[in-house]
């Protein structure tokens, strides 16, 4: 639900539920539970869009096992949401790295009360994208 920044906030919190508040704008990529870095580089991960503001993020990836990053061997893919217009944007990847994953598949979540929460995959998402490394633009639906 949306509260109001700046303000005290006391909510019931269950002992297997610990509350999160992500401030409006957020982008939030999220993956499968993992048991190490290379387990599954290539699933799907779920960007989360938190509405109100504008917001960026970068997604950062690099092999996960080497110290290559120190040499330049990394990607990464700049995020940006635009509130006014309702688009997030997928830009352009810059770099690469051996054994770097070249198609991605995005499922996008504009996350509204019920839509998005918790930490299981959000079952229907607003749009999946197939991502090879070209900007892409995905329209929020008001």
């Amino acid at each position: 639900r949306r509260e109001a920044g700046g303000q005290r906030v006391d909510t019931v919190a269950p002992i297997g539920t610990m509350p999160l508040f992500v401030r409006a704008g957020a982008i939030v990529p999220m993956g499968p539970i993992v048991q190490y870095a290379a387990e599954k580089p290539d699933a799907p991960l779920e960007i989360r869009v938190y509405r109100g503001a504008d917001g960026a993020f970068t997604l950062y990836d690099d092999e996960g096992d080497t110290y290559d990053y120190e040499k330049g061997e990394y990607s990464t893919i700049p995020l940006t949401w635009n509130d006014a217009t309702g688009t997030l944007t997928i830009g352009p990847r810059h770099g690469e790295f051996p054994g770097m994953v070249k198609e991605r598949t995005f499922r996008i979540v504009f996350v509204n009360e019920g839509h998005g929460d918790g930490v299981a995959e959000t079952e229907s998402p607003d749009a999946v994208v197939q991502y090879s490394g070209n900007p892409v633009t995905v329209k929020a639906e008001k």
